[in-house]
């Protein structure tokens, strides 16, 4: 079966239409959460992963606009957009919101917002992060989003935590090494590159294929621009940053 692997659309409609059909068709969809925050289409972004055969876990932008945490914990570009968020959402996207889960594990495969050691809030961009995250779960593959970056860490034999940055195009083989893998975000890449981020789970060939995407970044910032977006949040996605 092949799994389309989404982290981090943070309402960007835009960038996410553009995954999608640069996709194509898989068998489900997983969702590692913050489907809201930051862009300028919350609910459209919902709606249009309800269209689709997915799952999904919560994530901290995700928690903040129904309330569950607060908005306080944010920087000020950050929770502004959270509140404005939380004006947008009907009874609906609140509904789907707080159905989310923390954690979803099935068979091998764990998928999380953060980290398995704290789901909403832990960023895991270093080898002991990443050795906190494999001792907090016994799952063979660990599925993460939160930091905005692709990467990729390999538990082997020797107990080593082996770091890797995947590339456009990439295949990975799943072995029987544990990793812990994060295939950077859809609607705000933070390691460079502008273009969205997506990977492709293949549990039939034991791959995972990681991809970039372009996507209309000017109409992404055109749409925040007109709901009143800040101007760092609206700059950086032509930065990548």
């Amino acid at each position: 079966m092949r799994f389309g692997l989404l982290g981090d659309i943070h309402a960007n409609l835009v960038a996410l239409d553009a995954v999608l059909a640069d996709m194509g068709p898989v068998d489900q969809y997983w969702c590692l959460g913050d489907v809201v925050g930051y862009g300028p289409q919350p609910s459209e972004c919902i709606e249009r992963l309800c269209e689709l055969d997915h799952v999904v876990v919560m994530g901290n932008h995700d928690a903040a606009a129904i309330g569950r945490i607060s908005a306080r914990s944010f920087n000020g570009d950050a929770r502004r957009a959270i509140e404005w968020t939380a004006r947008q959402l009907d009874r609906s996207d609140l509904s789907y919101i707080r159905g989310m889960p923390d954690k979803l594990q099935h068979e091998q495969v764990l998928l999380v917002h953060a980290s398995p050691a704290d789901p909403l809030w832990e960023y895991i961009t270093s080898t002991a992060q990443a050795g906190d995250a494999f001792e907090s779960t016994d799952a063979p593959y660990t599925f993460v989003g939160h930091t905005h970056v692709p990467l990729v860490f390999l538990l082997d034999a020797q107990g080593n935590i082996l770091p890797g940055t995947p590339s456009d195009k990439m295949l990975l083989r799943l072995g029987n090494e544990r990793l812990l893998i994060n295939p950077g975000s859809v609607g705000q890449p933070r390691d460079g590159d502008p273009r969205a981020a997506y990977a492709i789970v293949d549990t039939g060939k034991s791959t995972v294929e990681f991809h970039r995407v372009e996507y209309d970044i000017r109409e992404a910032q055109t749409r925040m621009q007109n709901v009143g977006a800040s101007e760092w949040l609206t700059e950086r996605l032509a930065y990548g940053r």
